[in-house]
């Protein structure tokens, strides 16, 4: 029987229409009124388990980077299915498509891979200059777009599999497309936020500041970006229009907290994890007050988190092996 931990928390919700937003992972993230429950349950592989994602059929997707598999929770009956990668992949992040399928970058050999959980069959997509790709995410056009801490980012036509690379310094972690079609990139040794116009391929910059080291971002439904800026402590927002940082916040657990993860939900909270406290705080725009989450469990190691369709917030414990939600 899968581990469940409830605890009750207070939770302040603002009821909104907002559609967009949050992940962009395909699935247009929910705002729902939250208990404040929050219930675990250890994956099948816990060879760190990490970046959930969900999928077009309500269910969420995870990988296992150092077990080769890919595994899916039902999130009706509560149970995982996986699949088999070619040895040596490493998945480290995913995004699951429309149709299904599951793409995933291939951190330990140089591919964006595409299973079909339908058959079981993978295909991959090697990247001309091989390095570690890191996270991925779906623009509008529904091409997908990776860091590779290598040294550069790079863009999958699904369509035709041809990868188009942007050189790039700073270790490439995480990113996400605005809404005006360019694509913020978290140059995290580096201090700075690259971004790409997709039309262009031009490239230019905003600096964070000094020791920020920006490390994950996500889009709000307002088209704003929320930063977490793990070297200091603080979530960045960003006009990225303006180009230029609106306000930073302090988070909750302060300079050594390690803010890490964050997403939008439909309502425009903005959810980040502090990983060295096990702790997801909760900031709402509007009242610019953070609600925080103690999680029931320790060192956890949230690296991605998601909010679903229908608002719950998903977390992957890559440390304990455990996948979470708040609801």
């Amino acid at each position: 029987m899968p581990h469940c931990a409830a605890v009750a928390v207070s939770l302040l919700v603002i009821a909104s229409g907002a559609l967009a937003g949050g992940s962009n992972y395909g699935v247009a993230p929910g705002s729902k009124q939250l208990s404040g429950k929050i219930s675990e349950w250890p994956v099948p592989t816990p060879k760190f388990a990490r970046d959930p994602a969900p999928g077009p059929d309500g269910n969420i997707y995870i990988t296992v980077m150092q077990g080769d598999r890919i595994a899916r929770f039902d999130t009706k009956s509560h149970k995982f299915n996986e699949w088999d990668l070619p040895s040596g992949a490493h998945p480290h992040g995913l995004v699951v498509d429309k149709e299904g399928k599951v793409w995933y970058t291939g951190n330990g050999n140089g591919t964006i891979g595409e299973l079909d959980p339908a058959t079981g069959k993978v295909r991959e997509h090697r990247a001309p200059s091989g390095g570690s790709p890191h996270t991925l995410v779906l623009d509008e056009s529904g091409a997908i777009w990776f860091t590779s801490q290598s040294g550069y980012v790079g863009r999958l036509d699904r369509s035709s599999g041809k990868i188009a690379e942007y050189r790039m310094s700073g270790g490439p972690y995480g990113l996400v497309p605005d809404k005006r079609g360019n694509v913020w990139v978290c140059r995290m040794n580096a201090d700075k936020m690259g971004i790409i116009d997709s039309k262009t391929g031009k490239i230019s910059e905003l600096y964070m500041g000094p020791g920020s080291r920006p490390r994950r971002a996500a889009t709000a439904p307002d088209g704003t970006l929320w930063i977490t800026l793990y070297g200091n402590g603080k979530l960045a927002h960003v006009d990225p229009a303006a180009v230029k940082v609106i306000k930073e916040y302090e988070m909750p657990a302060g300079t050594n907290g390690g803010p890490y993860a964050v997403t939008v939900d439909g309502a425009g909270r903005v959810f980040a994890n502090e990983i060295q406290t096990d702790t997801v705080a909760m900031l709402d725009p509007k009242t610019e007050q953070f609600q925080v989450f103690k999680l029931p469990s320790r060192n956890v190691g949230i690296r991605k988190s998601i909010v679903d369709a229908q608002g719950r917030f998903w977390y992957m414990g890559s440390h304990n092996g455990r996948l979470g939600v708040i609801e």
